[in-house]
């Protein structure tokens, strides 16, 4: 297990450095000037040029990568200064003559538009963004497995061939298609009956009671998000208790005597799962990016709408950022469904 753990992990690391050199190289051919963005009215030749070494700009491209992968890097090596302890808020492992190998949070840098570091943007949007997905995922699924359930044990009947179709047209539809049929039919048209608005945010102000939790505002994007893997996992749910169903270890159960609810729920329902999960862990981590444009369409604050703001603005550290959380979340999700995997099915060896 630990032998499995640490190859994945280790596998996860070369995928990140590999993603971080692509979008390095990937943004250095952009359009724009840092120096500008950051130096604002103070467009003086001594700011420009502390920005310029602070970036490492007058270094030639290889060593402004190797600059920026010492950067994220957890474990890194750097000038034991107390600019450097403040900038990087490390932890010092062990000093090696006036350099110091320390511990410390991934430094994304700083926002070209508002200076701010960008790992306290992304962190301030992350919440709205899992919310969003979390809830969407858990809707698709809950209800996926449920539906695909109710079509599998009642196969080529009237419901069936209902929710097969509702499927095909759920995989069909863009997500954001879907998303502006539904903000403008149950958040404007019919909002007096739904009670459900075509914008908001999770957490409201109110000047007498502070702070508070608008649950009803995730429904609209959640559901919205959540319609293709819903139907995804519907027919991944019908298709595998299907075959499930027609095994002999299935025969031979009921062959024993067990009743129908058992045989279902304790032998057809958790091996016709490892489909389904593969399909769940694939969707969450791909609702994290695809809840870029639906956060756009219902104003919801999140990795989406922060990051889309950076793009139009060519505030290309926070894009950077968080396109590198983004595969960071993938990689994780991906160790955690392995693990996930020999839990469920005792079949499969790590």
């Amino acid at each position: 297990m630990l032998r499995f753990v640490g190859q994945r992990l280790l596998h996860g690391l070369l995928i990140m450095v590999g993603v971080v050199v692509t979008v390095f190289f990937l943004f250095n051919v952009l359009p724009g000037d840092p120096v500008s963005m950051l130096a604002g009215q103070r467009n003086d030749i001594a700011t420009r040029e502390a920005i310029i070494s602070d970036l490492g700009l007058d270094k030639p491209l290889p060593a402004q990568l190797l600059y920026y992968l010492n950067d994220v890097s957890p474990v890194s090596i750097h000038p034991d200064t107390p600019d450097n302890q403040q900038k990087y808020h490390y932890q010092r492992l062990f000093t090696l003559n006036n350099k110091a190998i320390v511990l410390k949070a991934p430094y994304l840098r700083r926002s070209f538009q508002s200076n701010k570091p960008v790992t306290a943007i992304l962190l301030d949007h992350l919440v709205g963004t899992l919310w969003l997905a979390g809830a969407a995922m858990l809707l698709a699924t809950v209800l996926g497995i449920f539906l695909g359930m109710v079509a599998a044990l009642k196969p080529h009947s009237f419901l069936d061939h209902a929710l097969v179709t509702t499927s095909v047209l759920g995989i069909s539809v863009p997500s954001f298609v879907a998303a502006i049929v539904i903000a403008m039919t149950f958040g404007f048209y019919w909002s007096s009956f739904t009670g459900l608005s075509l914008t908001g945010q999770l957490y409201e102000i109110d000047a007498f009671t502070g702070r508070h939790l608008v649950w009803q505002n995730l429904i609209l994007p959640a559901f919205a998000l959540g319609i293709r893997p819903l139907a995804v996992i519907m027919q991944l749910t019908r298709a595998s208790m299907i075959e499930v169903l027609s095994q002999d270890f299935i025969r031979t159960a009921r062959a024993k005597g067990l009743s129908y609810r058992r045989v279902i729920w304790q032998h057809a329902f958790k091996n016709a799962l490892n489909p389904v999960i593969t399909a769940v862990s694939g969707w969450l981590a791909s609702l994290m990016a695809g809840a870029f444009f639906i956060e756009y369409i219902f104003n919801w604050k999140g990795l989406g709408s922060v990051t889309l703001h950076a793009v139009e603005n060519l505030d290309f550290p926070v894009v950077i950022g968080a396109t590198l959380l983004v595969a960071f979340l993938f990689v994780l999700i991906n160790i955690l469904v392995d693990l996930l995997y020999a839990f469920v099915d005792p079949r499969v060896k790590l």
